[in-house]
């Protein structure tokens, strides 16, 4: 029994084993069933989503499309750029098409263009504000109208195609006179060139070609050549190395319209010598330079030379270099370099043969036997003598001599006299002073001497014969110049006869020999005299002359009651004054004083204004007689010892003190001085002067307060940073039955103590 109940649970057991793996079957073809439909249903909606995206694309690309406009005849640039992968430069393939039809292809230089596209459509290089892409159509036509696109293909990359490419639409604003403009073209010498230019109206209109803006009748040897067809085209034949350049073709209608086209003519040939003289000589011992003068289109690739029939290498021969353009160079040259040479340039056509034989002559240069003075210093209207001489260094023959100025201007040809190498300039001037260059030339080298030629600075003379007539308050006198010399001026130096003091009077414009002096004393005599200066300085005053102002006509009446307002005080504090003489006398009354002074009254309204350079001080003129006024005194004295510090003479009624001594006060008064020396002094000013060096002491000690205030409290601020980091690592000890931590009270206790005693420390 027992056995027979441990089969039946084997039996149970294997069953529920069993159940397991057939249910597995089912859920896997389940599972497999459900992807199938969801990646089914995914790859139909991404395909409906790319061909949404693909058609919109296409859709985007004509919205995004770049519209241009030519001319016909012009040109006109498509600029494409490149999408790089990684933005890395890999080979590429640009293709150009037109209204999806392709004419223009690019790969790795190479090119290939429909015909009607040919010499017409060319790729933008080593232009950085267009694309690696762009093309550059020229010369177009009625029938370039329409859709380009732009297409770029990576060859080793897959896929091949990247997001590249542009479309683009060009309008062609129709040419009312061209049908066919001419386009640029490349061909070699000899061949036959023909130009388009297609007239729309043949009948009604006209056709002038020109080139390099020249009209072709005025080019024989071309016109010779020309031929031009009743439509207006023009045909070259042979075509020469000279008719490289620009053609423009001119349509002309009967109602006087114009149309023109340009297109330019390329003419290649082999590289040629095109010159080359018999003989060259070459200075010893000098550098110097043997020339090939060709020309070669496309350029000059190489450039080989030959001496007596055998190949020159400068690389083999110390001291000869090949310059940038074939030349060769000759750092040092010596007997050796002698001999005959000839050169034969070559480009990518070839060669048109080696040039004549070029026979170099090794010369020895001249030199100087007799060179001119460092300086030659003369006076105007003198002449001066300059020697030159030079020969060969072999003494046998004599170089040429050329006298010539530094500066590039021509030798005066009524003065210079070149006679056997030596220089005579006559009637110098003031434009002859300069350097001046004595040039020695052979047919090996020009060597130079220089000299510098200086006028000497003479004073003008003093002017003579002073003339004058006057009035009752002016005198207008004249004279005549000592002689005539440019840029020469004039100063008028006048005074009253029993007056010390001189005034001056400065005649602006330059020639001119008179001048009025006006404000002058009536019945009184003045003393003048002229003085003549220019650039080099004064020269010599005329000899004094006399004259006197015309009597008043009038009476002189006083004035003392016509004051009125609030003017009174400052006539009041005038009728006090004494004037004083400059000569020291004793002073009488107002009316003891002679001429002019009587009616001077004295400068008032004085102020001062503190500014950067010291005290600003200003006054109102004399109410009452001005015209006798000559000059003001500005004085100021030092309180509280009442010392006179200083005295300045001014003209103006403004006067700027400078250099005032800190905290002082000082006492101003300004006096107004007459013609005849009177004096009529103002009122006084007083000005106190802060101290300056107390502001700025004041200012350096709170600087320095203020500093020290900071560092304390950076220093309080960092002891208590360091108590509170003890304060809060103390000892820390578990709490048992919660796992937290306490700090102990007497472990705090001993940290603050520990703490504070630190701080007494510090």
């Amino acid at each position: 029994m027992k056995q027979e109940q441990r089969q039946r649970q084997q039996q149970q057991q294997n069953l529920l084993q069993l159940q397991p793996q057939r249910r597995k079957p089912i859920l896997c073809h389940n599972a497999f069933g459900f992807l199938a439909a969801f990646f089914s249903s995914t790859f139909v909606l991404l395909m409906s989503v790319s061909c949404v995206a693909v058609c919109t694309g296409a859709r985007h690309d004509r919205q995004k499309t770049t519209h241009l406009e030519a001319k016909v005849g012009s040109y006109v640039v498509f600029n494409c750029y490149i999408d790089f992968p990684y933005d890395l430069p890999i080979p590429y393939v640009v293709h150009w098409s037109k209204d999806d039809k392709r004419i223009f292809t690019w790969f790795e230089g190479e090119t290939s263009s429909n015909d009607l596209y040919s010499g017409r459509l060319h790729l933008i290089t080593n232009n950085e504000e267009y694309g690696k892409a762009s093309a550059n159509l020229t010369s177009i036509r009625e029938s370039d109208q329409g859709w380009y696109h732009c297409q770029i293909v990576f060859p080793n990359r897959t896929p091949s195609i990247r997001n590249n490419g542009t479309w683009y639409h060009l309008s062609v604003q129709g040419g009312s006179l061209i049908k066919i403009p001419p386009v640029n073209q490349t061909i070699m010498e000899g061949q036959t060139a023909f130009f388009h230019c297609v007239m729309k109206y043949p009948n009604s209109s006209e056709t002038s070609w020109y080139k390099d803006g020249v009209i072709l009748q005025e080019i024989p040897d071309l016109m010779r050549r020309s031929r031009l067809s009743p439509q207006g085209s023009l045909s070259i034949d042979p075509t020469m190395m000279s008719d490289n350049g620009e053609y423009e073709c001119s349509v002309r209608s009967s109602e006087d319209e114009i149309q023109t086209a340009k297109a330019y003519l390329n003419i290649q040939y082999k590289a040629k010598v095109i010159y080359a003289p018999p003989e060259v000589y070459l200075p010893y011992g000098q550098p110097a330079v043997l020339d090939c003068h060709f020309r070669a289109n496309p350029p000059l690739k190489n450039l080989r030379w030959e001496k007596d029939g055998l190949l020159f290498d400068s690389y083999n021969v110390p001291g000869v270099f090949y310059k940038m353009n074939g030349s060769l160079f000759f750092s040092k040259v010596d007997e050796s370099h002698a001999g005959s040479y000839t050169c034969t340039p070559y480009n990518d056509l070839g060669t048109d043969g080696p040039s004549p034989v070029i026979n170099v002559i090794v010369l020895r240069p001249p030199i100087f036997t007799i060179t001119p003075k460092a300086i030659y210093i003369q006076k105007l209207g003198e002449s001066v003598h300059m020697t030159c001489q030079a020969i060969d260094r072999d003494g046998s023959n004599h170089p040429s001599i050329e006298w010539k100025r530094k500066d590039g201007m021509p030798l005066p040809a009524d003065r210079a006299i070149v006679e056997d190498g030596n220089l005579t300039l006559t009637g110098l001037i003031e434009q002859d002073r300069g350097i001046y260059e004595c040039v020695a030339t052979n047919e090996a080298a020009t060597i130079t001497a220089e000299t510098e030629l200086m006028i000497e600075n003479i004073a003008p003379r003093p002017p003579y014969n002073l003339t004058a007539n006057s009035t009752e308050t002016s005198i207008t006198i004249r004279w005549q110049p000592g002689y005539l010399r440019p840029n020469l001026e004039y100063t008028v130096w006048y005074r009253l006869t029993d007056a010390q003091e001189w005034r001056t009077m400065r005649i602006v414009q330059k020639h001119v020999m008179e001048a009025t002096i006006p404000h002058l004393l009536p019945g009184r005599e003045y003393e003048f005299m002229v003085l003549s200066q220019d650039k080099y300085g004064d020269g010599m005053f005329s000899k004094p002359f006399r004259y006197p102002t015309q009597p008043s006509s009038k009476v002189a009446e006083s004035d003392d009651d016509n004051v009125e307002g609030d003017l009174s005080s400052v006539q009041q504090s005038q009728q006090r004054v004494n004037y004083q003489s400059p000569s020291g006398g004793g002073g009488g009354g107002v009316g003891s004083s002679a001429g002019s002074s009587s009616f001077l009254s004295a400068p008032w309204n004085l102020s001062a204004i503190n500014n950067q350079q010291g005290w600003l001080l200003h006054w109102e003129h004399p109410l009452h007689g001005i015209d006798a006024l000559r000059l003001y005194t500005v004085r100021w004295w030092k309180e509280p010892e009442h010392h006179l510090v200083g005295t300045v003479e001014t003209f103006d009624n403004f006067y700027q003190l400078r250099h005032l001594k800190e905290d002082s006060t000082f006492t101003i008064q300004v006096l107004a001085i007459s013609n005849d020396g009177a004096q009529v002094p103002g009122s006084e000013l007083i000005i106190e002067v802060p101290s300056h060096r107390k502001m700025r002491a004041l200012l350096i000690g709170s600087t320095i307060g203020i500093a020290f205030l900071v560092c304390a409290l950076i220093a309080f601020l960092y002891v208590k940073r360091n108590c509170l980091r003890h304060l809060f690592s103390g000892n820390v000890v578990d709490d048992g039955d919660d796992g937290g931590s306490t700090i102990e009270d007497g472990g705090d206790s001993d940290c603050n103590g520990h703490d504070i005693e630190k701080i007494h420390n510090t």
